[in-house]
């Protein structure tokens, strides 16, 4: 799996088709403006990051850090998403153990053409978090 950077897609060989997005500020605790200690998010980035050595499917997505989500009431949040698929955000994850699920799910996502991820199939963790199924943008 690759870890975005600031790197030109020209300069890889190969690049992913697929990102995992990861919202690093999710269950932050903030005293007097500032995060205070490691936020859940960043938590669940570094599982996720552990798990993707041995994952399959590691070169075939991005995992990308971001700084916020804006879905704080629902924390932790993450993102699939890829050129022609619909993009699904989920939310209410919790930090511990959730790490094999989202990439299960998103397993799931990188098989279907679409990127349709039927409720029925998704790992059981990420079937009431569902915060937007965002469509697909058009060919350019």
């Amino acid at each position: 799996m690759t870890v975005a950077t600031n790197t030109s897609p020209a300069s890889t060989p190969s690049v992913p088709s697929h990102t995992l997005f990861v919202c690093k500020t999710c269950a932050s605790v903030w005293q007097e403006g500032k995060r205070i200690g490691e936020s859940g998010g960043e938590k669940l980035f570094q599982q996720l990051q552990h798990l993707v050595q041995d994952w399959d499917l590691r070169d075939e997505f991005i995992l990308q850090e971001v700084e916020c989500m804006s879905a704080c009431d629902r924390a932790c949040v993450v993102a699939f998403g890829a050129t022609g698929k619909l993009t699904y955000v989920f939310g209410d994850l919790a930090v511990d153990n959730t790490a094999p699920a989202v990439l299960e799910c998103a397993s799931q996502y990188y098989t279907q053409r679409d990127g349709v991820l039927p409720w029925a199939k998704r790992p059981e963790a990420l079937k009431k978090g569902l915060l937007a199924r965002i469509p697909a943008l058009p060919p350019l």
